[in-house]
């Protein structure tokens, strides 16, 4: 569910255009060459001459199949369009159903479409909605774009410490150790309860083997 609103519509403009159309020649030639189709030469084709086959064969390519490829150059239209929203829904709705390397290809151009639209300033009708969509960025593995999220929810409300705690969670998931003692103890600091949440949190697993940690958690145990 979307809890946030754009502050208007995006752009196109020929630059963001180009843009895309950069990505996609950036992202097509990541593929493996082993993953790409070879042209067969006209005399190795069915009929043997070079001519077009007008028979009723489809040579392996079902119905399904030619309509994914169909989606996925839709999908692309809109990212060179700049509609990144929307092409943001339909690259996800590729990747359920196209084949290994098409799918592929679909995750680079979500991952494009996210960084796209974080880029354009969100409206929020309260810090803690904002929380809610860089929780969400989290959960979907958009660790900087996250990131952005809980570092303006605190330039506008330094004390808030639900911001303090998931960026807490996102250096402990990032490996990042000092920032994340650092940005824990603040959250305790301006709300004891994150004290109490961090000792049955999973996301802090790689922080339990940390003396200082288990004291930041523990502080009355001997």
């Amino acid at each position: 569910m979307n809890t946030f609103v754009e502050r208007g519509p995006v752009r196109e403009s020929a630059k963001v255009i180009a843009m895309a159309r950069r990505l996609n020649m950036t992202l097509e030639a990541r593929i493996p060459l082993s993953t790409r189709r070879k042209a067969i030469p006209p005399n190795e084709r069915p009929g043997g001459t070079g001519t077009v086959n007008r028979g009723p064969a489809n040579h392996g390519i079902t119905h399904q199949d030619a309509a994914t490829v169909q989606h996925y150059q839709a999908a692309l239209q809109l990212l060179q369009q700049a509609k990144f929203e929307k092409a943001l829904v339909a690259f996800e709705k590729l990747l359920g159903t196209a084949p290994p390397p098409l799918a592929e290809r679909c995750r680079m151009y979500v991952t494009a479409c996210h960084r796209e639209l974080s880029k354009t300033k969100l409206e929020f009708a309260s810090p803690e909605e904002q929380y809610d969509y860089a929780v969400s960025l989290l959960n979907m593995d958009y660790y900087e774009e996250a990131r952005d999220q809980f570092r303006e929810i605190l330039q506008g409300h330094p004390s808030a410490d639900f911001a303090l705690y998931g960026l807490a969670v996102l250096d402990a998931i990032t490996g990042q150790v000092e920032e994340c003692l650092e940005h824990l103890a603040m959250a305790i600091e301006g709300n004891p309860r994150n004290r109490l949440q961090a000792r049955t949190d999973t996301d802090f697993q790689s922080m339990q083997d940390d003396p200082r940690f288990t004291e930041l958690l523990y502080p009355e145990a001997p």
